[in-house]
């Protein structure tokens, strides 16, 4: 996943009327194709996953995979990061963006009212409108679930929709997208007087109020985004339980073993790549975020006998991930061994 930072960033910066009907036998049959969730997610004091460790000689960088969505109702048993924490030199979280315009930060702010206006589709269509008839039958079904009778969404872009219809829907699974770790590190760090560095990517918007009102009036390739949403709702609504049961227990070898693809990478581009962003870079943004991030990272391992760091767990796992990138460049990875514990 892209950090969590840049999606919410996309999401801040930009984050019915006659419709079509919808034959009862397509409705039905959305429904009977729907998944049933039973799995019963985790709750109370939890472990967490086991860290990771890169090794620079005799320098070592413990790492943490953070995850989200995590059990709504566990917590999580810190101390042992804590204590990792405590006998750093530096911790080392997850690269961000941050974005302003050319005359300052608060300019921006003001432009949030304008940002959220963005939302709905340019010309007043009705998501029914935009997106397939079959689609938009498993849309409802999904709606029906998660959202109830929320008019309001159905004059959402897709992207927009599909964002709303994917926060409920965890929040009613026994999952939360709040994150568990950042602000129990802070803290810790704050403490002992560790100082926490941020990799940042800094952009300056040339003319965010044009941009606003080209993204308007711009229509989007979001309907994969929100088949995607669909999908994911559909069919990894349990993948997600067994992964946030695997983080909270800390099972190293099924938070391995369990996909970590979802929809966010098709949603972003879909932003990113909108007309409005021409001139603006905004596609190579993960490259740059990544990119800083190691560049903090090796200097970490150079100059610190001991870092802590703070990582989405995909980015410890994936082949093209974070720590995958420092195995590449000569570094030692060390995998955790799976807790013998139940």
């Amino acid at each position: 996943m892209y950090p969590r930072a840049l999606v919410m960033c996309v999401t801040l910066l930009f984050a019915v009327p006659s419709t079509p009907q919808t034959t009862g036998s397509a409705v039905a049959a959305a429904f009977n194709d729907a998944h049933v969730l039973q799995a019963i997610v985790v709750s109370g004091e939890q472990p967490g996953p086991e860290l990771w460790k890169v090794y620079k000689g005799e320098h070592v960088m413990w790492v943490l995979g953070t995850l989200t969505p995590v059990p709504k109702r566990m917590l999580w048993q810190s101390h042992k990061v804590e204590a990792v924490i405590a006998q750093s030199q530096e911790v080392l979280l997850g690269g961000s963006v941050t974005m302003k315009s050319g005359k300052g930060i608060f300019a921006t702010l003001l432009l949030v009212p304008s940002m959220l206006g963005a939302r709905n589709n340019p010309e007043k269509e009705s998501l029914a409108e935009v997106v397939p008839a079959a689609m938009y039958a498993r849309w409802l079904v999904l709606k029906h679930k998660y959202l109830g009778q929320n008019r309001t969404v159905e004059k959402r872009r897709p992207i927009f929709a599909a964002y709303d219809l994917y926060e409920k829907a965890i929040a009613k699974s026994g999952l939360s997208n709040a994150g568990v770790v950042t602000k129990v590190v802070k803290k810790t760090a704050k403490r002992h007087d560790i100082p926490v560095t941020v990799p940042l990517v800094k952009i300056t918007l040339k003319d965010p109020k044009g941009m606003i009102k080209e993204f308007k009036k711009s229509s989007l390739d979001d309907v994969e985004c929100f088949a995607k949403t669909l999908q994911h709702l559909e069919s990894d609504l349990e993948t997600m339980k067994d992964r946030a049961n695997a983080w909270a227990t800390g099972d190293t070898a099924l938070l391995q073993e369990l996909s970590y693809t979802d929809q966010v990478r098709t949603c972003v581009t879909a932003v990113l790549d909108a007309s409005a962003f021409e001139g603006e870079d905004f596609a190579a943004l993960p490259e740059r975020v990544k990119a800083e991030w190691l560049k903090a990272a090796e200097a970490a391992l150079s100059k610190n006998k001991s870092t802590f760091a703070a990582l989405p767990m995909r980015e410890l796992v994936d082949s093209d991930g974070y720590l995958a990138a420092l195995r590449e460049k000569g570094y030692r990875v060390e995998i955790p061994e799976q807790q013998a514990e139940p």
